[in-house]
């Protein structure tokens, strides 16, 4: 079991109702992590759902769901970003 810290921005913080946690988990990709999240049921479940647009970083660095988890890992989960 290692210990994540997970950050949560935009709409994904205003749902959740943090804007951070610690988590511990056996996950040891993002896409292990994303499914133990859901398994939490709500709000989880509805923000961070399979099909919905959330972009991950680990260890602020913009990672896609086979990024490896190492213990002690930041990884935040926020909207996309437009700009202009």
């Amino acid at each position: 079991m290692k210990t994540l810290q997970l950050r949560y921005f935009a709409s994904i913080r205003e749902a959740i109702g943090s804007g951070s946690e610690a988590f511990a988990t056996e996950a040891g990709t993002v896409a292990e992590l994303r499914e133990a999240l859901l398994a939490r049921g709500e709000p989880y479940a509805s923000c961070l759902a399979r099909g919905r647009a959330v972009r991950t970083a680990v260890n602020q660095v913009l990672s896609d769901d086979s990024a490896v988890l190492e213990a002690g890992a930041e990884v935040a989960f926020f909207p996309p970003v437009t700009g202009g």
